[in-house]
């Protein structure tokens, strides 16, 4: 049984996939999937420890401390089991990376493209993952993750105004996009945000789109990205769980 981690700078996401898998490039199936916060990593041991893992892939963006950390759990939950750690290359499950130097780009970034590429074969992809940060990443038909755009993410972005972030999920789902110039400060900051980040994103998807005088697919995850959906004037779709899906593929791509 494969357990896959994608360990984030806000959450820990962890799946584990059914062993019975619709054909390519449907969606994978899932046994389990769900996150804990970073002060939350105890439980995760006894949660790991009901399922028979005999592999593990990890994703991991959120620096040493937290793969030390998964590192201890993970021989605490698995004695003996090696776990595998992801990283960003030159090519992998048959998509390249165009990245100048091909280690520097971000892991779940490049995950993400795989995902994309798999369900979306043969197509110009935008992936949007809007989390800590905000990142807009073109892969094109041919398999190939061209390159990007990082922002800060919508709750980073409304902290640096130091206006009421603690409500920002609620102030989010009032703001329409047909009604962006709002009438006090706090929503205002708010909408600020969501226009930039929307802008962002509406930017890469025609700027794309012009390029290869083409069709465009848009894909969209992260913890930000209900909040936005509603403010994109074209047709995005949310899919929660990009880089775990991508985890997915690399490791049946190598069964080893």
């Amino acid at each position: 049984m494969l357990l896959l981690i994608d360990a984030g700078n806000t959450r820990i996401k962890w799946g584990i996939p059914d062993s019975q898998q619709p054909p390519a490039p449907s969606k994978p199936q899932w046994r389990i999937i769900t996150s804990v916060a970073h002060d939350q990593t105890d439980q995760l041991v006894s949660a790991w420890q009901q399922h028979p893992i005999s592999k593990i892939l990890i994703s991991n963006v959120a620096g040493t401390e937290v793969k030390a950390r998964l590192t201890t759990l993970l021989a605490q939950a698995f004695p003996g089991l090696q776990p595998e750690w992801f990283a960003s290359q030159k090519a992998c499950a048959g998509v390249r990376n165009s990245y100048a130097n091909p280690q520097q780009l971000g892991c779940d970034r490049f995950a993400s493209a795989i995902a994309a590429t798999y369900l979306y074969p043969s197509q110009h992809v935008i992936v949007a993952t809007c989390g800590t940060a905000t990142t807009v990443d073109a892969v094109s038909a041919r398999a190939e993750f061209s390159g990007g755009m990082i922002l800060p993410g919508l709750k980073l972005m409304a902290e640096s105004l130091a206006r009421n972030t603690a409500q920002l999920p609620q102030v989010a789902e009032s703001i329409q996009v047909d009604q962006p110039f709002a009438d006090n400060t706090d929503q205002a900051i708010v909408s600020g945000c969501i226009h930039a980040q929307a802008g962002a994103i509406t930017l890469a998807y025609h700027l794309l789109q012009k390029k290869q005088a083409e069709t465009v697919i848009c894909l969209i995850s992260g913890g930000a990205a209900p909040y936005l959906l509603p403010h994109l004037s074209f047709q995005c779709e949310h899919i929660a769980n990009l880089v775990l899906t991508g985890l997915f593929v690399v490791a049946q791509s190598n069964p080893s």
